[in-house]
């Protein structure tokens, strides 16, 4: 146990994964992936652009098996599929839902067609020429519900992708349509469709539909069994209420001091933890409950208070977050880490804490961000860092392949 100091070797060779990134942004960068010191990369999709790019990798760079001894040294990134609260403008979903025939049927909006989905989306009774020329010059909205079946797709091919990235966020404003007056400088090593450097406009798409599109997504991910990164910016509780949905009627029996002791002596399971699925003989009917079996809350921005909701033992999803010094240290020296962050980390269980980059780029500097951030929380932690090293890779092995991957 204790702390560290930047002089003490770091122990990449123990494993240090990176449960968040997005280097599919900057493809330019991508060929240095197999030979990073961060062993596996979780990468994020998040908008039309960037689903097939991560699909590309995972052909080439995808982890095979849970089992880590089972590794080449090309594998090193796991896929995730999933549509970001800030393109959620860009996907209409009918009144009759996802998956409906006939809103694939409609195809892609244009016209005044699109010009009512984006009236709707940013809540506007009425609208000014303006408006309607930025309308216009946006991306004509697709329908959600096949963006959803070319997900499935996905994790069909990929049976150890995740769902990510997703959530919601109240802050988010549209960037202005790219064009001549809205391309920085250096874009053209970025893929299409990127936030970075746009001017933005003053429209916020409306949270609830947000909220439906981020359901819909967790809902796939409930269905095929797999794990999600979560976005979640000045939305905490509406977050945690759009999870709580789909787990509600599910949650695990707390069980008392003296029916724990009960369980213990006659060595036998908590029924808290039991699958379901399971038919009257104990057989697997693969039938799978309604939320997925782990989300990570990444780079996690909100308080103790928001968080110990999702930590109760009542709920039935194993719970992860994780932090990032681009995000919520704003690249802050070690030496000024805020006294807030500290306490957060102090409070939540080992079990739940993994680290990320949340980078754009791959390479020495995603390298250099996970060395800091691992740092800190092992400093905070009070670790040694092979013993914080060890544990924040068995978390992340938990959360990306479930108690199969487990090696405690």
């Amino acid at each position: 146990m204790g702390g560290n100091t930047h002089e003490e070797p770091f122990p990449w060779h123990l494993g240090v994964y990176d449960a968040h990134c997005h280097p599919t942004d900057t493809m330019s960068a991508l060929p240095s992936i197999s030979s990073m010191k961060t062993r596996v990369l979780t990468v994020m999709a998040t908008r039309s652009q960037d689903q097939e790019l991560v699909a590309s990798i995972a052909e080439t760079h995808g982890i095979k098996s849970p089992k880590l001894e089972q590794w080449s040294r090309e594998e090193c990134i796991v896929p995730c599929f999933g549509w970001h609260p800030w393109f959620a403008h860009q996907m209409y979903v009918t009144t009759e839902g996802a998956g409906d025939e006939k809103e694939q049927e409609k195809g892609i909006l244009e016209g005044e067609a699109k010009v009512e989905h984006y009236r709707k989306i940013f809540k506007r009774e009425t609208i000014k020429d303006e408006d309607r020329r930025t309308f216009l010059a946006l991306p004509n909205p697709a329908p959600f519900s096949a963006f959803l079946a070319q997900t499935r797709t996905y994790l069909e091919k990929y049976p150890l992708a995740l769902i990510g990235e997703i959530g919601l966020d109240r802050g988010i404003r549209i960037p202005e349509p790219e064009g001549p007056t809205n391309f920085r400088q250096g874009d053209e090593n970025m893929t299409p469709g990127s936030r970075e450097g746009k001017k933005l406009t003053a429209f916020k798409p409306d949270p609830q539909h947000q909220k439906l599109i981020f359901k819909m997504q967790m809902q796939l991910a409930a269905e095929m069994g797999r794990a999600v990164s979560i976005h979640g910016v000045q939305a905490h509780g509406m977050l945690f209420d759009a999870v709580k949905e789909l787990f509600e009627g599910h949650e695990k029996k707390v069980l008392s001091k003296k029916e724990r002791k009960k369980l213990a002596q006659e060595h036998n399971p908590d029924p808290s933890h039991e699958e379901e699925g399971r038919n009257e003989n104990g057989n697997s009917n693969q039938r799978r409950p309604p939320y997925p079996p782990r989300i990570c809350l990444h780079s996690y921005s909100g308080d103790f208070s928001n968080l110990s909701r999702y930590l109760q033992p009542s709920v039935p999803i194993d719970i992860f977050v994780s932090f990032s010094t681009a995000i919520n240290l704003s690249d802050a020296l070690e030496s000024d880490t805020p006294q807030n962050f500290i306490d957060l980390i102090k409070k939540i269980p080992d079990q739940c804490l993994l680290v990320e980059s949340d980078l754009h780029v791959a390479g020495e500097d995603m390298d250099r961000r996970m060395e800091d951030i691992v740092r800190r929380i092992c400093t905070i932690r009070g670790w040694g860092l092979d013993e914080g090293v060890r544990i924040l890779g068995e978390n992340w092995r938990t959360f990306v392949f479930g108690h199969e991957g487990s090696i405690r």
